[in-house]
């Protein structure tokens, strides 16, 4: 049997009462400061310089100062671009509409063969197609995607990857692609789903 010691529970049940009366009776007190967030913002705001660029509200750490983003010191020989030259190649997605090539391309595990743009993925041209292909990233940094240029040859002959950075240059030899960033420039076979 349990004894039950009345005094020790009726002493906690009075101490109990005792402190919910006081923390009603005082209160808290306690009262949320301002929000200076926007104060913080400001001061940060004005004690960076502005920089060169046509962008409204543009602000950047260190930026600004009479030497725009990316440029190169002069003094440095063969510093400047040559009159014309790009500084990169672009995408084969910014291929204007009125210079896109169309490539015959078998898709062997679909049994079709189809014509592809070279200002698209292969990716992109399968699912228009209406075909379930494997992918996960869309930006060639997993083999999700991978498929197998069947044609014989290195991938690269086939087809101008963007940006691939998951496959060698002995996968390539091989005829892997990664069709996210894969974009045709010649007719081939493809087996998709196909990782090295």
């Amino acid at each position: 049997m349990v004894e039950i010691n009345f005094a020790g529970l009726g002493l906690g049940v009075i101490l109990t009462l005792l402190a919910v009366s006081l923390h009603y009776a005082r209160g808290t007190g306690w009262n949320p400061t301002g929000d200076i967030s926007q104060e913080v913002l400001e001061q940060r705001a004005s004690a960076v310089p502005e920089t060169d660029f046509p962008e409204p509200m543009n602000r950047s750490i260190g930026g600004g100062g009479a030497v725009p983003a990316g440029a190169v010191g002069g003094d440095e020989e063969g510093a400047e671009l040559e009159e014309g030259e790009d500084s990169d190649e672009g995408s084969p997605a910014d291929i204007p509409e009125d210079e896109v090539e169309y490539f015959e391309v078998e898709f062997a595990k679909q049994g079709e063969t189809i014509e592809l743009a070279n200002n698209e993925t292969i990716l992109e041209q399968g699912e228009e197609e209406g075909w379930d292909l494997p992918y996960a990233c869309r930006q060639g940094q997993c083999v999700s995607c991978a498929g197998q240029i069947t044609s014989g040859g290195n991938a690269e002959d086939y087809v101008v990857h963007d940006n691939q950075e998951m496959l060698d240059d002995s996968e390539l030899d091989e005829g892997y692609t990664l069709t996210c960033v894969a974009y045709p420039r010649a007719d081939f076979t493809i087996e998709t789903g196909e990782a090295p």
